[in-house]
């Protein structure tokens, strides 16, 4: 696929991953009537690895021993840490709280990234969008509240998610670098999350309840969050951050906040007021700031100008096709890939191709 390509449905699919995450926080509340955050988080991380390994039961030969750290590390940050250390604090903090910290996730990550990577870099426009969508999130977090107070633990568990969340994308990044299957990367890294979560089963003493499981609506949001928000999402996610960057990907973030309020109307009946529009509103300001002017420009100059797909084989430097004359007879130089000689296609071991009976050529 060209580049240009790539880059567009880079930002389609962030945007588009972003949005079903938008409703997971729907989803969640619904199911953390009934289990604890660490059941809830377990249960979705075996439906996605399940289904990643059905869509894709090959083995992952790894190139080097030492990019497991990497795909532990991400299954570390990115799976357990930050839903474990997100979950909590809303046990120990006000949810509007946890939502302004989590929307300062495209911060972290560029914090991080830009660290370990000096190929991905933020201008003045990402940090002015930034500023602008926070305060978008803001309004939402704080809407219908009269007053605003801080829980130094459980806003400081918070915070922490976000660094993990960094963490997870910079791994992510270097990941990508190497050219694995991402539909093997995503299954790997669920595996380590998985693992990684036993322990935190054992220590809490979780106990589903089977009865409660079969329940419709309980069963359906299990259903979505395992194989839509966490197999396909963060499929989605990685490819995202592997064709566009980290930096750039997470800036969708953004989105998240407003389908929540979005489907919170429609599923919970949740009251809209004019501070969520607002807020809404400033959100999709910082975006088109941070992020969509110079994608549009790009999508729109693409079309108007074409694609120009890139040579993805290495026959670009190969001359072909070349007539030449020897011994009065007209022949022609084919160049190819490979090292052997050519012969009659008499003397091929075959005899339904040495007898001629298929038609001419050589071996």
């Amino acid at each position: 696929m060209a580049k240009d390509k790539k880059q567009i449905l880079g930002h389609v699919l962030a945007c588009g991953t972003q949005i079903m995450w938008g409703a997971t926080f729907v989803s969640t509340k619904v199911l953390l009537k009934h289990f604890l955050p660490v059941e809830v988080l377990f249960t979705r991380a075996v439906l996605a690895f399940i289904v990643l390994l059905i869509f894709y039961p090959h083995h992952l030969k790894l190139k080097e021993h030492w990019h497991e750290i990497l795909f532990a590390g991400a299954g570390l940050f990115g799976i357990v840490l930050y839903f474990m250390l997100e979950n909590t604090a809303l046990t120990m903090t006000y949810a509007s709280n946890v939502g302004i910290i989590v929307a300062c996730a495209p911060f972290f990550v560029a914090v991080v990234v830009g660290f370990f990577f000096k190929s991905e870099q933020t201008g003045w426009k990402f940090y002015i969008g930034f500023l602008v969508a926070i305060a978008g999130v803001i309004a939402i977090s704080l809407n219908g509240q009269k007053n605003f107070a801080l829980n130094p633990l459980g806003d400081g568990l918070a915070f922490l998610a976000m660094v993990s969340w960094g963490f997870y994308s910079a791994l992510i990044r270097k990941i990508g670098e190497l050219e694995y299957p991402t539909i093997a990367v995503t299954r790997r890294i669920y595996f380590y999350g998985i693992l990684f979560l036993i322990p935190v089963l054992i220590e809490q003493k979780a106990s589903f309840k089977p009865e409660i499981l079969l329940r419709p609506e309980i069963f359906l949001n299990f259903l979505f969050l395992g194989l839509c928000a966490s197999a396909m999402g963060f499929l989605l996610w990685n490819l995202a951050t592997k064709w566009i960057g980290a930096i750039k990907t997470s800036i969708y973030i953004y989105v998240s906040p407003v389908i929540t309020v979005i489907l919170s109307v429609l599923i919970l009946h949740e009251k809209v007021t004019i501070v969520s529009v607002i807020g809404a509103v400033l959100i999709f300001i910082g975006l088109v700031i941070s992020i969509l002017v110079s994608f549009v420009l790009g999508a729109v100059l693409t079309m108007i100008v074409g694609f120009e797909d890139e040579p993805t084989d290495d026959f670009e430097n190969l001359e072909g096709n070349t007539a030449i004359e020897e011994n009065n007879e007209p022949t022609i130089e084919f160049a190819v890939p490979v090292a052997g000689e050519v012969f009659p296609i008499s003397k091929v071991k075959d005899q339904a191709f040495a007898s001629e009976a298929m038609g001419k050529g050589v071996g």
